[in-house]
């Protein structure tokens, strides 16, 4: 039972004790400590010096146990017993040790001194006019600092209400700190409660800017001190205490502008610690203006005292997207884990707001945010929200929610990349009203095509990129150009001839010459690629290696032409119903506006049907009455006569086919679904020789050179000119070229059934020695004549049908 009573109680005190801190002049010794129960952080100070040493602890514990305020140091726990004293109080660490470490720039420096000074000059006139006190042990080593940067007042060992007499100090170094008028008492007779005390304050401010104090002497020393503060500190050193200015006033004289407590730190921090106080207004107002004040506030500060304010004034006042600005200002000074403990809850469920303010500025953040997400949070409780963007009717909400996705990508789901997000954005690049969203969303999508699931992906981005180029406007139909550029090594070879490079072909006669620019450049770099297959066809398997692997690898050699097709800037566009402008393409591929202003109804370019371009699948309901307002345009009448006749095997031709029966026969390469439809457009620009031009008006001077029609592309015989190229292919011209019989051995093998530049059936070259053999001539011809003549028959049926001609680019009403 004795035993139990002689227990040490050491071994029961809840705190571990850590590692020692450097504090000199104190009867403590200073450890850091944590909490055994929650592993709170605490400061220990343990005293175990002499019995005199012991009383002057115990005392301080006892004294500080009844002092609550801001500025003085707060109590935790403590412990005594007849051989030492361990009082808890919050985590600090001592003033002198603070300033020697800290690593801060000159100016930040200044201002977290002039907030520490402030905060004890307050704690002091607290004391003295509060409390009736008087500290009595005012210095360097009386005063710690929070992590926050709060200064706090302690040493308190000597705290007395009795002004008459000066304590009896047990460590002679804090000597040094009395006032001269404890050495002549007949200066006693004019002293006040706080004259001490703001001895002591001017000897906290001169060891705050040059050390510590040795000799009272060396406070005649200014030359270190801020000129705004000298008046103040030789008032507070003065030799008669009846002149020493209250702490009360020193605040009042020390606030006015541009004097030593006149900063955006202070001004910042009174603010804050008063504002459940202010109006509405005033928040709005404050926070505002806060973002840049932060540059002159040191980042301890910003994310220790004004972080946990902000996310409080957000969550309990009603001050708006306002604050997210200084919040995400902070939030960069932040490590990843105190990130996502302090900001990352705040913002997840921002995402939820209807406040389109709050949406917008998260929206413009997501590149820094979706780094601190992880993707349960991303796919569950972030993209949910950030959906309904797309279908926002603000066009700016639209556009940066399309751009969301680039950052969001790599950490989306399948379904919500593959299935959601794609769903949005076929709705957004065919109906969208605003021509710069339409353009954004084929950017972002060529940027995420390296994500998509490799199926999802080979279904989706052929479709896409073609709808893009038979946009009205025209950056959207050089951003559809570069995505296919950059997303060139997920397309088969057979897709790239079959349908991608009709679809660029199309578009070298684009009105715009920016179009042209870009669709030239990136139809070289697809020739290229197909070239080298033609000459080393084992190359295709390695061009083709990366149609369905699940990611993007780096660019080889070979794909260099389309590095850098689409560039990390999207097109700029207003937020309203404005007028889009024209863009040009620099050589980079960039899409950057230009000043031309005119509107997207009234450019000629944005005047073609969608039907003009040549794509893998027919234009759903959607397509067609998204684009209606362009049939009735003379651009439209090239779609007239769509042919919707299944193809015909290919037979020989003996006449020259005219331009719409070549490029006809093109078109039937790709199985008749795009090229051959627009047979009937072709041929009505054959009747510019007979003196019917597109428009209806007069028939151009005859050309110096010869029509396509005039060669002579299948004659068995010579020609007028025998010179002629294409002539010594189709006429057995061997003067210049070598025989026929031998360039078609070296080429290919053909039939003596097959006539024209599409068919090359892989016969022998005994059986295609001479490309003018015998041909079924009098019967295909014939054919030819009469598909020829119907075809034109019905286009001028067509435009009897129409009130007059019509300029290009012109509507019915």
């Amino acid at each position: 039972m004795w035993s139990l009573f002689s227990r040490d109680p050491t071994s029961s005190f809840g705190y571990e004790i850590g590692e020692a801190v450097e504090h000199t002049r104190a009867v403590w010794k200073m450890h850091r400590g944590k909490k055994k129960q929650n592993g709170d952080e605490v400061s220990v100070f343990i005293c175990e010096g002499t019995s005199a040493q012991l009383d002057i602890a115990k005392a301080a514990v006892k004294r500080l146990k009844t002092l609550r305020h801001p500025c003085i140091l707060t109590y935790v726990d403590s412990l005594e017993n007849e051989k030492l004293v361990y009082l808890v109080t919050e985590p600090v660490t001592p003033l002198l040790t603070w300033l020697k470490d800290s690593a801060l720039s000159p100016s930040h420096r200044t201002s977290a001194v002039s907030w520490g000074l402030l905060q004890v000059t307050k704690g002091l006139s607290f004391l003295n006019n509060d409390g009736k006190l008087i500290h009595y042990n005012v210095c360097g080593s009386s005063v710690f600092v929070t992590p926050g940067g709060e200064w706090k007042l302690g040493g308190v060992e000597y705290a007395s209400s009795d002004s008459s007499m000066f304590p009896v100090k047990v460590l002679p170094e804090l000597e040094i700190y009395n006032p001269p008028e404890k050495m002549n008492p007949s200066k006693m007779r004019t002293t006040t409660m706080w004259a001490a005390d703001m001895w002591g304050l001017g000897c906290l401010i001169w060891e705050v800017f040059n050390g510590l104090l040795d000799e009272s002497f060396s406070l005649k020393s200014t030359q270190k001190l801020p000129k705004s503060l000298i008046e103040t500190y030789t008032k507070l050193v003065g030799a008669n205490p009846g002149t020493r200015p209250n702490p009360r006033d020193v605040v009042e004289d020390l606030r006015k502008p541009g004097q030593f407590f006149r900063n955006d730190l202070i001004e910042t921090l009174l603010f804050l610690e008063e504002i459940h106080l202010k109006d509405a207004n005033e928040k709005h107002k404050f926070f505002a203006n806060l973002t840049p004040k932060l540059e002159n506030i040191p980042n301890y500060i910003a994310t220790n005292k004004i972080l946990p304010t902000v996310i409080s004034a957000h969550e309990f006042s009603n001050v708006g997207s306002v604050v997210l600005s200084p919040l995400f200002k902070i939030g960069k000074l932040l490590g990843e884990a105190e990130y996502q403990r302090q900001i990352l809850p705040t913002v997840v469920k921002l995402f939820s707001s209807s406040d389109r303010a709050t949406r917008l500025k998260l929206l413009q953040q997501m590149e820094s945010l979706v780094e601190y997400m992880d993707p349960k949070t991303v796919n569950d409780q972030v993209f949910p929200q950030l959906a309904t963007g797309f279908s926002d009717s603000n066009p700016t909400i639209r556009e940066q929610t399309v751009k969301s996705i680039m950052f969001l990508a790599p950490k989306l789901n399948y379904n919500n990349l593959n299935i959601e997000v794609l769903k949005h954005f076929a709705r957004l690049q065919l109906k969208d009203e605003q021509g710069g969203i339409r353009t954004n969303t084929t950017v972002c999508l060529g940027k995420v095509a390296q994500y998509l699931h490799p199926d999802i992906r080979q279904k989706c981005l052929t479709s896409a990129f073609t709808r893009a180029m038979r946009d009205p406007f025209p950056p959207a139909r050089i951003a559809g150009i570069m995505a296919i550029a950059a997303t060139q090594q997920y397309y088969p070879l057979q897709e790239v001839v079959s349908k991608i490079l009709p679809s660029l072909c199309h578009l070298t006669l684009d009105p715009e010459k920016s179009v042209r620019d870009a669709v030239f450049r990136v139809l070289k770099g697809f020739l290229s690629k197909v070239e080298k297959v033609s000459e080393d066809p084992s190359l295709k398997e390695v061009m083709e290696a990366e149609v369905k692997s699940a990611s993007s690898s780096s660019q080889t050699t070979w794909t260099g032409w389309a590095v850098g097709a689409i560039t990390s800037k999207f097109y700029k566009t207003s937020s309203g119903a404005q007028p889009q402008k024209q863009a040009s393409t620099s050589s980079s591929g960039t899409v950057t506006p230009s000043t031309k202003t005119s509107s997207v109804a009234s450019t000629p370019s944005q005047g073609r049907a969608s039907s003009n371009t040549p794509n893998s699948a027919a234009p759903n309901e959607d397509d067609k009455s998204d684009y209606e307002d362009w049939e009735n345009s003379e651009w439209q009448s090239m779609d007239d006569g769509i042919n919707t006749k299944p193809r015909q095997s290919p037979v020989a031709v003996q006449k020259s086919p005219t331009v719409s029966e070549a490029l006809a026969d093109v078109g039937d390469m790709d199985g008749g679904d795009g090229w051959g439809d627009d047979t009937e457009e072709w041929g009505s620009l054959e009747d510019t020789q007979h003196g019917d031009s597109l428009g209806g008006g007069e028939l151009e001077p005859e050309s110096k050179f010869k029509s396509t029609a005039s060669y002579n592309w299948d004659s068995t015989g010579p020609t007028e000119d025998s010179d002629d190229f294409f002539s010594s292919l189709v006429g057995g011209n061997e003067g210049k070229f070598g025989s026929v019989s031998q360039r078609s051995t070296a080429i290919s093998s053909q039939s003596t059934t097959s006539t024209g530049w599409d068919d090359w059936d892989g016969k022998s070259p005994t059986e295609s020695s001479s490309i003018g053999g015998n041909y079924k001539g009098d019967d295909q011809r014939r054919l030819r004549e009469e598909k020829r003549l119907q075809r034109q028959k019905e286009i001028e049926a067509k435009r009897a049908a129409r009130a007059g001609p019509m300029k290009l680019g012109a509507k019915k009403i």
